[in-house]
Order: C-alpha cells, then structure tokens, then sequence
C-alpha cells in the first residue's frame, strides 16, 4: 500500500512540474507600441512574488513615449532563479515597446 502510494505521488509530481508554464500579460498605453524599440528590467519580489523589492517603472522605460506595450512575464531564467532559491527569490522581467 505505502509503494502504491509513494508511486501515485511521484507520478503527480512530476506531472505537475511538466505542466507548469510561464505566464505573460501585456498592457497597452495609449494607441500602443508604434515601433520595435525595447527596454527591458528585472523585477525583485520575495517570498514567492508576494513582496516587492524592487519593480521598473513602465512610464520611465517608456522614455517619454504616450503610445507603447508593457509586456511582464515569467521567463524561463526567472522561473529557474525561483526555483534554485526554492521561491524566496522570484524574479520577473518587464519589457517595454515603443
């Protein structure tokens, strides 16, 4: 019974970290981005994402521009920083087109 458990339980945790994924979301200002131009940042948070330390300022990324896209998502060298600091570190990266 203890195998059979141990075994369903393993099963359950792998599948739950093949199915994980990155998640994104874009927010677009004004009529949105005109051109290509990117600016990129890392975001700080701890404790899983849940307290900020340090997070860009879309507005000053955007370098003065009234129409652009602000991209925030969860790449796959966040996702591993989070990981190999077991969630106390959890990092995102923002990126804004002009």
């Amino acid at each position: 019974m203890f195998k059979k458990t141990m075994k369903m339980m393993t099963v359950v945790f792998a599948s739950s970290m093949l199915l994980t994924s990155c998640y994104s979301y874009t927010s677009v200002v004004g009529e949105g981005a005109k051109g290509n131009a990117q600016t990129t940042a890392w975001n700080h948070y701890v404790v899983y994402g849940l307290a900020p330390v340090g997070v860009s300022d879309s507005k000053e990324m955007a370098k003065g521009a009234t129409d652009y896209n602000v991209t925030t998502r969860q790449t796959f060298v966040n996702g591993l920083v989070a990981a190999l600091t077991f969630g106390i570190y959890t990092p995102t990266t923002t990126t804004v087109t002009r």
